[in-house]
């Protein structure tokens, strides 16, 4: 018959258990940084459009502003009354969507990086690249990627 030791179960210290928790919650903070979104569809999964993709109506897009085509992958603006342009809806960054445009500019919620409407050059950082141009074709009332 043997019998449970007598010897004291050491426990670790509790700088070394803060130092664990800290290093977990920051590589937790890290992942979702640099996250895609990965394949559940999460919020910052940003798609890529096919050519010959109809993207929405002139009328969808507001005059000093634009219109986030998430699926697509693309942001749509008008600076000026009648001019179209668009973008890559990720942002240079670490790759998160875009979230929203507004006052002429184009906002990254990630990290607060703002981007020009008219040619998608940076205005605000922490991105120091603008987004990439897209084609499009606007036909009537109808935008389509090019």
């Amino acid at each position: 018959m043997t019998s449970a030791s007598s010897q004291p179960v050491a426990n670790p210290a509790r700088r070394t258990v803060m130092a664990a928790a800290g290093a977990a919650g920051l590589t937790v903070a890290l992942a979702a940084c640099g996250s895609d979104g990965g394949s559940d569809g999460g919020s910052d999964t940003v798609g890529s459009g096919a050519a010959g993709s109809a993207l929405g109506k002139t009328s969808d897009i507001p005059e000093g502003g634009g219109k986030i085509f998430k699926d697509e992958g693309v942001v749509v603006t008008q600076p000026t009354a009648g001019t179209y342009k668009a973008f890559s809806a990720k942002c240079t960054h670490q790759g998160c969507a875009v979230g929203s445009v507004s006052d002429g500019v184009i906002v990254c919620p990630c990290h607060n990086s703002h981007f020009s409407v008219e040619d998608g050059s940076v205005k605000q950082g922490p991105a120091t690249q603008g987004l990439p141009a897209k084609k499009i074709k606007v036909s009537g009332d109808s935008i389509e990627l090019a």
